[in-house]
């Protein structure tokens, strides 16, 4: 069955790590014959939420920037796939403030079930992306229709390039396959 994947990469580094475990996912979904469409966040802009709740009502937020245009992107998609990169154990800001941004989604009819995760971080120990892990579990929790599907964390990666050849690559690119 063909589907619509949106891949958004959170990182504020273009071309970084999470960017290029983003890049192997599109590739993988790609061949198997979905139409998938990347966003970087690295050069938007996004606010912070109010907490107004005023997009409960209207399934819009009040706040007219980057973020309200691709949460409306969020909600016609069939996968959500998240790039950031592992900071202090947990996921990038510029993330997390896209979660909660997309606060209108949660009493919208979205199309989305399958949410992937992908990982990139300096520290190579396999628990260090537990927290970005539980933060989107979270998040997920919240859209009863929706669940984890994956995650790939891609670990001793710091600077730009050095992801080049890592195994993770590999499992970014079956998974997006595999969608």
């Amino acid at each position: 069955m063909h589907k619509k994947v949106l891949i958004i990469s959170t990182s504020p580094r273009r071309g970084g790590n999470s960017d290029s475990l983003a890049d192997a996912f599109a590739q993988g979904a790609r061949e198997a014959g979905h139409t998938v469409e990347q966003i970087s966040l690295s050069d938007k802009t996004i606010g912070f939420c109010k907490g107004c709740l005023v997009c409960q009502k209207t399934q819009r937020c009040v706040i007219r920037d980057d973020a309200d245009s691709i949460a409306q992107n969020m909600l016609t998609a069939d996968v959500l796939v998240f790039s950031t990169p592992i900071y202090y154990y947990g996921m990038c800001g510029q993330m997390k403030t896209m979660l909660d941004r997309s606060n209108p989604l949660y009493a919208a009819d979205y199309r989305f079930r399958d949410v992937y995760l992908l990982a990139a971080a300096a520290e190579e120990d396999e628990q260090t992306v537990d927290g970005a892990v539980n933060g989107l579990q979270g998040w997920i929790d919240c859209f009863e229709k929706a669940r984890l599907a994956g995650t790939v964390f891609a670990g001793g990666v710091t600077a730009v390039g050095d992801i080049e050849n890592h195994p993770a690559l590999q499992r970014a690119h079956q998974l997006g396959n595999a969608v």
